[in-house]
């Protein structure tokens, strides 16, 4: 697998569009980081990370409106790939739909959202964009 990032979006994406209520995706430590963000700004219920013989899964329990059965993650888009990498400092960290949504970026001091970067004045990676 060459792009394991845009593997994981799409597992989700895909989750998403057939309703499902868990998703499974094999476990690296840049994915757990990204899993993490998601539910600390609300776009996932929950997660657990699972040990086996091999690298690990993580599962991740998909939020839904209870009544319209509408996700939480309208999109999610891979920005950098193996091809382009796209970099970005503190100064031109993109904004998602003007601040509703996230980016999420690999930096010096680890996984982040584009908000936690710009407070600490950090540039990066801009892996994906979540909203």
């Amino acid at each position: 697998m060459t792009d394991p990032i845009a593997d994981y979006l799409t597992r989700v994406r895909n989750a998403i569009m057939a309703n499902h209520k868990v998703v499974e995706i094999p476990a690296s430590n840049i994915k757990k980081e990204i899993t993490k963000i998601l539910y600390e700004k609300g776009y996932i219920l929950s997660y657990k990370f699972e040990k086996d013989e091999k690298q690990g899964m993580i599962k991740i329990a998909l939020k839904y409106h209870p009544e319209t059965k509408v996700s939480a993650i309208k999109a999610m888009q891979r920005a950098s790939k193996p091809g382009l990498r796209k970099y970005a400092n503190a100064r031109e960290l993109p904004r998602v739909l003007n601040g509703l949504g996230i980016a999420i970026l690999s930096t010096s001091q680890g996984v982040m959202t584009d908000k936690e970067a710009r407070k600490i004045n950090m540039g990066g990676e801009v892996l994906c964009y979540v909203h």
